[in-house]
């Protein structure tokens, strides 16, 4: 007993209880290897019943196992295959949905800390500094006191402009500043600018590890909040936010430590405008995957990379193993199990007045541009059965066409035959429009198929590429019997984690002089933002091009691919955008419908000089199908 009646414990039997018997963890692991496979339930009721953990007695059985299912992050990071145990040395890796994969494996190593978490941090280490100092051995004290100067060192360079914003903020008169509130810069450069390329991230790092200063620093700032009488709220939002701000600065740190090639700092400084205030941030993005996914490649047998929208690989090939020798990578794709007669994809040059479409970023906010899209689609709602999902660019210009068509009354044209339906931006609400949507298309579904001369007919969802709708959600049957496409959805060229990935698959960090970019916040200055992703690309020769146009075509088949989910499913493929089509004798490698499925690119209808030769083929289409079905 200890001095005050407590039990003194021993590590050991301070540990867990269900790991404490070794007997019982060969015992589980004993009859796992003689029964059939077992799903979750079945480890959880066996480690119940023996007493024991199924989680690691079950982890404990990875490497020798035959067949070892796990998620990306668990594959792709080093470390995690260590603590796991699994060992690739002669496997065969199978990764699905490998579209995803180049994104995936970048992202798992950027890092993010932000002025708020930063503010915090730093006036909990201050405060933690001056009660324990004299506590605190000289080597304690040192480590301290360099995270305080990295701490302030970082909010130095993001809350530089904060008063001047706030100047011209307040100030009655209209004020043009081009100050730069979003830049880029290489690790040596960003550390060379606050002073402090003296420091020894390594050893600070393993200094944070290894003596647990994380949790005393939070831990005690959690006491000195409660000291203060803050609400029992509070002191929890203080305890947490200080626990992973200081995770996310030990995972900035870490990036600092990486090649000054292999990826760029991002700066986002604090500013204030007269709505609110924009936290800043100090972002590392990484931008080279190849490096990591060599370690992979140097251990297995084989990888395959599988997935129904693989198309084009080649940005994939380009991006994570480029030395790779053409005889070593073998491309193998199928036709979909769908007949012909079942999809009818169209790319659609003209609406129905005559008008060219043209969704580049210029005329694609012309008024008259907008209206023939809605006098397509007031068209497409009498000829279309059950639901049609319309892909738009982003949120932005899906609820500027959406307010135009209301004001024009183009909506309640489209609505006189089916209901329309909008993507929510918060992915919480999702789910409710999709249940309303399904459950409308179902119910006029059932009453047309009893009274065909009903006067509303299914129901219109207007969604975004890159929302949750394009990659997560299946509409089969009635859900997506028609998916239209509006233009080509290129990401924004003012996006400046963007510019600098193309920079770099490029090369032209290397040749370029001037290795900072920056980008000016507000709306104002939103072209001159974009002309100047622009003239990044312009300077492209190939690849940095090539993954600019990959990106958008691997969203539009991501998005098109919702649709025709079995096979006895049909569904029509708009492409609204005179770029979209061409004569396929005379069709260059970098055409966009060369980036297509080959399942949707061999029965694409590619020329059409009026709207009549997409209505005809509609009608027709539908008609067959309906008959076929009954």
């Amino acid at each position: 007993m200890g001095t005050r009646g407590r039990t003194n414990q021993t590590k050991a039997s301070c540990g867990c209880p269900m790991l404490r018997k070794a007997k019982l963890q060969k015992e589980f692991k004993s009859e796992v290897w003689e029964q059939d496979t077992l799903d979750i339930e079945d480890l959880v009721h066996l480690g119940s019943r023996l007493g024991t953990c199924p989680y690691y007695g079950s982890r404990s059985l990875v490497p020798s196992a035959e067949l070892v299912v796990l998620p990306y992050q668990s594959l792709l990071s080093k470390s995690s295959r260590e603590s796991l145990g699994l060992d690739l040395k002669g496997s065969v890796v199978i990764i699905d949905e490998a579209h995803n994969l180049a994104d995936s494996l970048i992202s798992m190593y950027n890092s993010t800390v932000t002025t708020s978490q930063l503010e915090n941090l730093h006036q909990s280490l201050e405060r933690y500094l001056e009660r324990f100092r004299n506590l605190l051995g000289p080597g304690n004290r040192r480590y301290i006191q360099t995270l305080l100067v990295i701490t302030r060192a970082f909010l130095r360079v993001l809350l530089r402009d904060k008063d001047h914003d706030a100047t011209c903020c307040n100030s009655g008169n209209a004020v043009d500043v081009k100050i730069p509130h979003e830049s880029s810069t290489t690790i040596n450069d960003f550390l060379f600018s606050l002073d402090i390329d003296n420091i020894n991230f390594v050893k600070l790092i393993q200094y944070i590890k290894e003596s647990n200063v994380i949790h005393k620093v939070s831990g005690y700032g959690d006491k000195v909040a409660l000291l203060q009488k803050h609400t029992n709220l509070a002191c929890e939002t203080n305890e947490g936010s200080t626990l992973s701000g200081f995770h996310s600065l030990v995972d900035l740190l870490l990036s600092l430590t990486n090649k000054n090639t292999d990826g760029r700092i991002i700066i986002s400084k604090t500013r204030s405008t007269s709505s609110r205030q924009h936290d800043g941030s100090i972002k590392y993005v990484m931008l080279t995957g190849e490096k990591i996914f060599s370690e992979i490649l140097d251990q297995v047998h084989a990888v395959v990379l599988a997935g129904g929208t693989l198309q084009p690989i080649e940005e994939t090939r380009e991006r994570l193993f480029p030395w790779l020798s053409p005889e070593k990578l073998h491309f193998f794709s199928c036709n979909h199990i769908v007949p012909p007669e079942s999809i009818l994809p169209i790319a659609v040059s003209r609406g129905p007045s005559g008008l060219t479409f043209d969704f580049s970023h210029g005329p694609r906010s012309l008024p008259k541009m907008i209206e023939e899209l809605g006098l397509l689609l007031c068209n497409l709602v009498t000829v279309v059965p059950e639901g049609i999902v319309v892909f738009f660019s982003s949120f932005d210009y899906e609820a500027k066409v959406y307010d135009a068509w209301k004001a024009s009354g183009i909506l309640q044209r489209i609505m006189k035959k089916k209901i329309v339906y909008r993507e929510p931006r918060s992915n919480a609400e999702i789910e409710a429009v999709l249940k309303e949507y399904k459950d409308t298309v179902e119910k006029f579904s059932n009453c047309n198929s009893k009274d065909g001369h009903a006067s509303q007919n299914g129901a219109v969802l207007l969604a975004v590429v890159g929302g949750k709708i394009s990659e997560g959600i299946n509409f089969s049957d009635g859900m997506g019997r028609c998916i239209v496409m509006v233009g080509l959805p290129y990401p924004s060229p003012s996006d400046i984690e963007l510019v600098e990935r193309i920079k770099h698959i490029e090369g032209l960090e290397d040749t370029d002089p001037n290795n900072t970019t920056d980008i000016v916040a507000g709306h104002d200055h939103d072209n001159q933002d974009i002309q100047a992703g622009f003239d990044i690309l312009r300077r492209c020769k190939r690849r940095g091009r090539d993954y600019y146009e990959n990106l958008c075509m691997k969203a539009v088949n991501q998005s098109i691919g919702r649709a025709i989910r079995h096979i006895n499913d049909y569904a029509a493929i708009l492409l609204v955008d005179s770029r979209y089509a061409s004569d396929p004798c005379r069709r260059s490698s970098s055409h966009p419908v060369n980036k297509l499925p080959q399942w949707i690119k061999d029965r694409l209808v590619s020329t059409t000089d009026n709207y009549g030769e997409v209505h005809r083929p509609l009608y027709q289409f539908f008609r067959y199908n309906k008959k076929k079905g009954t």
